[in-house]
């Protein structure tokens, strides 16, 4: 009879799996707060990434964008945080601010257009969606910021998968007085969008400390 192997690393092979196994009980109990494995990975701390390009359908005239969208969210409550980093605004002398939404679909078969519109679960007026980050005003043609979010990388109401898209205009938060903006704030065309997915702290460590060294 062949005896398992009793060496550090299945031993510790052993712990993991059990430590898995007691995380996915816990949050299989609460489909709110559902989490995916990697946030065991990293302490109880979930990361992802969005790699901004510019639309495919972009018009002419328009800028082109580039840069991450970095998410950060604490299991199972935390609140989430979003670190934007994006370039390839015009270095005007009064900069336009630029709105930045999550939209529905993670979708880019068609440029930003195919992400629809807002990412809106609860079916609320705009600015109530919980991925309407609001207006950011470039310096030097870069965004820069961090923001704490509505949204949630955790359970079924999970950003993951989806798009973030940088407008074309400032948004009207609402106070437009026409239906566009209670869709989505007259924010103009999608100049950039990306897709968030799940990624190892990497990206938020090296862009953190870089925007930290800025303020």
């Amino acid at each position: 009879m062949t005896m398992p192997p009793h060496g550090p690393m299945s031993i510790l092979g052993a712990a993991l799996m059990v430590l898995l196994a007691d995380f996915q009980q816990c949050v299989s109990a609460d489909n709110d707060t559902l989490a995916p494995p990697e946030a065991m990975l990293y302490n109880g701390t979930l990361y992802a990434t969005c790699k901004m390009r510019p639309s495919t359908s972009l018009a002419d005239g328009l800028p082109k964008v580039y840069g991450q969208v970095l998410f950060k969210q604490d299991y199972p409550q935390g609140k989430l945080k979003v670190l934007l980093r994006v370039t390839g605004f015009p270095t005007e002398t009064d900069p336009q601010p630029r709105a930045v939404h999550i939209h529905q679909y993670g979708d880019l078969s068609q440029g930003c257009e195919s992400t629809l519109g807002h990412y809106n679960p609860h079916g609320a007026h705009h600015p109530d969606h919980p991925g309407d980050f609001g207006n950011f005003e470039p310096q030097q043609g870069k965004i820069s910021a961090m923001i704490e979010s509505e949204a949630t990388m955790f359970g079924g109401l999970s950003v993951i998968g989806r798009a973030v898209v940088v407008h074309e205009k400032i948004d009207d938060l609402g106070r437009g007085g026409d239906a566009g903006s209670l869709l989505h704030g007259n924010a103009g065309r999608r100049i950039g969008c990306c897709i968030i997915g799940i990624s190892s702290p990497n990206l938020w460590k090296k862009h953190h400390v870089q925007y930290a060294k800025m303020k």
